[in-house]
């Protein structure tokens, strides 16, 4: 069984703080590109679905969802109805 040294804790150290430094250096020089690219795809896809809402005919149509309507809302019974009337 191996112990741990403390040249390993360094070298491992070391390797952490370089990954950090590379990965944050790669992030400034990636990250504009990347999200110049997602914007710009979602104004593309904005734009189309504009122009596709634009070009549609506009229909003048009343739609009656009868499925609903067919049904009558159950209530809940919760017991019989009894009128009192006052006796003097």
């Amino acid at each position: 069984m191996e112990t741990a040294s403390f040249n390993g804790f360094l070298k491992i150290l070391l390797y952490i703080v370089a990954f950090y430094y590379i990965f944050k250096f790669l992030a400034r020089l990636f990250l504009p590109i990347v999200v110049k690219k997602v914007v710009e795809k979602a104004g593309q896809n904005f734009q189309q679905q504009y122009q596709n809402t634009q070009h549609t005919p506009n229909r003048d149509e009343i739609v009656v969802d009868t499925s609903k309507a067919a049904k009558p809302r159950e209530t809940k019974k919760v017991g019989e109805y009894v009128d009192f009337e006052e006796i003097d």
